[in-house]
């Protein structure tokens, strides 16, 4: 067996293809390899079960423009008791190589969860990998560092469970999450002790299973808040027209289109801030009826 390893590994080491290490890479280049091999760690964790577990610049060949992944002999299946662990050592190790080449990369949480996120497909990869850079490149120098100092601390150190199975408390971390949203606060980022959701396929409040990548869901949301404003808008232009007697009118003021939509959406927002969550005025329902019940 070892015999077999060493002559596979010495082949690789006399190919005409330089260690990723060693190549010469342009700007562009490097950004376009980062993206290529982020995407294979996520096929090698979805579809062939692998974690590579030790992926780093030293593993990884460059040649005709594409990068190879070598070393894979001591990849773990992705159900092994370190394998996440693994997972994100290899994360760190593939962003600090492109970090050091000024690639805006993403955090190791957010690579960690591009690669372990089920909801992700082939329709909308495309789309969320488009999304996710977007954000990294937005993201300033002491934003990131500071980042990835939590973590760090947090992230990478934190046992994860693999399935629900392994959860040792979840109706606490239910508790948590609903405790969250009661006092409304923002569920854009996960609690750093509740690191599970994505692996395990569910919504960052663990209320049901995580149809759309969360990343892609945000953008829909406001794309549909958007559109729900302009048919407010309709609606309310239309219903003065039909309530209002054209005698009755008063004297038109003239208010720009993008301020007036201003206007409705600050009206709506104040209107959100006095209204009862669906989940807090079911509970109250609920118990009003187990107490009449009694």
């Amino acid at each position: 067996m070892v015999k077999t390893w060493a002559e596979k590994e010495m082949r690789n080491l006399i190919r005409p293809a330089p260690l990723l290490k060693n190549a010469q890479l342009s700007d562009s280049k490097v950004r376009e390899l980062y993206l290529q091999i982020i995407q294979y760690m996520r096929r090698m964790y979805q579809d062939a079960r692998l974690v590579h577990a030790d992926l780093s610049e030293f593993n990884m060949l460059y040649h005709g423009g594409d990068a190879y992944i070598i070393d894979v002999s001591q990849a773990v299946e992705h159900d092994h008791p370190h394998a996440l662990e693994f997972l994100r050592k290899d994360c760190a190790n593939v962003n600090d190589f492109f970090q050091k080449h000024s690639v805006a990369v993403m955090t190791v949480r957010e690579l960690f969860e591009f690669i372990t996120d089920p909801s992700i497909t082939s329709e909308n990869i495309d789309e969320y990998l488009s999304k996710a850079m977007e954000i990294a490149s937005k993201r300033t120098e002491e934003e990131r560092s500071s980042q990835d100092k939590v973590d760090e601390e947090v992230f990478k150190k934190a046992y994860i469970p693999r399935t629900l199975t392994e959860v040792k408390n979840y109706e606490r971390d239910v508790d948590i999450m609903m405790k969250l949203k009661e006092e409304d606060m923002a569920l854009n980022v996960q609690q750093d002790n509740i690191l599970y959701q994505t692996v395990t396929g569910l919504k960052k409040d663990l209320s049901g299973v995580q149809k759309i990548p969360a990343l892609l869901e945000k953008g829909n949301e406001s794309e549909t808040d958007s559109d729900d404003d302009d048919g407010s808008l309709e609606d309310s232009d239309s219903g003065c027209k039909e309530s209002v007697h054209p005698k009755d009118k008063p004297a038109e003021v003239s208010v720009d289109k993008k301020e007036r939509k201003k206007m409705v959406k600050e009206a709506q927002r104040e209107k959100r801030k006095t209204k009862i969550p669906k989940h807090v005025k079911k509970r109250k329902e609920k118990t009003a009826k187990m107490k009449k019940g009694k």
